[in-house]
């Protein structure tokens, strides 16, 4: 899922090369806030230099950190879910989706699936993997790692995401503007719903999807009630990975490195946050009281809502994919087939 770059010892998202895009271009300029609205600044290289937070006490080495516990993840781990017992990564390169166990650290069930990409999600008694090799949602069973279905639609785009509420299961499905729901009770497409073109990363919070527009600069609230747009609300340059929690919607923008929060119930952009984290890949995941992003260079960067602001900055090896739960922060080295366990309140 990753392509090693000639000159930076970094993996980034292979499929970048698969299904190329405009709007990683140096050059490139991007479609502005809103709709038809004036051009907007130039967008961030793939390769553009992280720098990150300067604020004394802030920075940290990834040097420092001592797992709890490391998996050994053959191929490339990546995307990520946790359940109620286990935590789940895939590895496109090799064809996998790995259960890692949350009470023993050790590796069990392997799922072979063709390309896993943009994303995992659980619910509804299933794993739900996108798959970019079948172009298909594939739907697992999650105690036997068996598959119980193949859904013909497949992600937009290799780096979006996938996310479940509302009785339903919700995953863009065309670069030019479409987010599909489907009914986990009969494994098919129950709605088609016109969203801005160039969303790719859905997540369901306060009882609304939300999904951002890298192409626009946008996040979309959509009413799953209606399956109609609410409203489209301008934020941070080339948003794509987005979390949920404090009454908000965070978003990691990849074209200037900063962070955006919209409060959920006024739908108004609350917060950019100065992180110092641009460029492709990346992620962004909510839990244990604060927001956690990561990107290559900058594995972890921890963000206080009390205070929006960055508290806490990793530099170093690993990155790219993060998640909290079961007491513990989940983060991939993907550049050496890992995922460590870490402790939320490292020094």
């Amino acid at each position: 899922m990753r392509r090693l770059l000639s000159n930076r010892n970094i993996f980034t998202r292979s499929t970048k090369a698969i299904h190329p895009s405009p709007r990683y271009c140096i050059l490139a300029l991007l479609v502005g806030r809103l709709l038809g609205g004036a051009v907007q600044e130039q967008a961030a290289s793939p390769d553009a230099p992280r720098p990150g937070v300067a604020t004394p006490g802030v920075r940290r080495s990834m040097a420092d950190v001592h797992p709890q516990a490391t998996f050994n993840v053959e191929g490339q781990p990546d995307w990520m879910v946790v359940t109620d017992d286990a935590v789940w990564v895939t590895s496109s390169n090799v064809n996998h989706v790995v259960r890692l166990d949350a009470k023993t650290n050790q590796p069990t069930t392997i799922v072979t699936v063709g390309k896993p990409c943009s994303g995992l999600a659980a619910g509804f008694g299933s794993i739900w993997i996108p798959s970019c090799g079948s172009h298909s949602l594939v739907r697992v069973d999650p105690q036997t790692g068996k598959t119980q279905t193949q859904i013909p639609v497949g992600p937009a785009d290799s780096e979006g995401g996938i996310t479940v509420g509302a009785g339903s299961v919700w995953m863009a499905s065309d670069k030019k503007g479409v987010l599909a729901r489907i009914d986990p009770q009969t494994n098919k497409v129950a709605a088609e719903i016109t969203i801005p073109s160039g969303s790719f990363a859905p997540v369901f919070a306060d009882g609304a999807v939300w999904i951002t527009s890298t192409e626009h600069n946008l996040l979309t609230r959509v009413d799953p009630q209606s399956n109609h747009v609410v409203t489209s609300i301008p934020i941070g340059l080339q948003p794509r990975f987005l979390t949920a929690g404090a009454g908000s919607v965070w978003t990691l923008n990849q074209g200037d490195g900063t962070i955006s929060r919209v409060d959920t119930q006024t739908n108004k952009l609350i917060a950019t946050i100065q992180a110092g984290i641009p460029g492709t890949g990346g992620e962004i995941a909510f839990g244990e009281g604060s927001v956690w992003a990561t990107v290559f260079e900058i594995p972890m960067s921890r963000i206080n809502p009390a205070t929006n602001a960055v508290v806490q900055q990793w530099r170093g090896t690993g990155g790219d994919s993060i998640r909290v739960g079961h007491g513990s922060i989940w983060l991939t080295d993907i550049a050496h087939g890992k995922v460590w366990r870490l402790d939320p309140k490292l020094p």
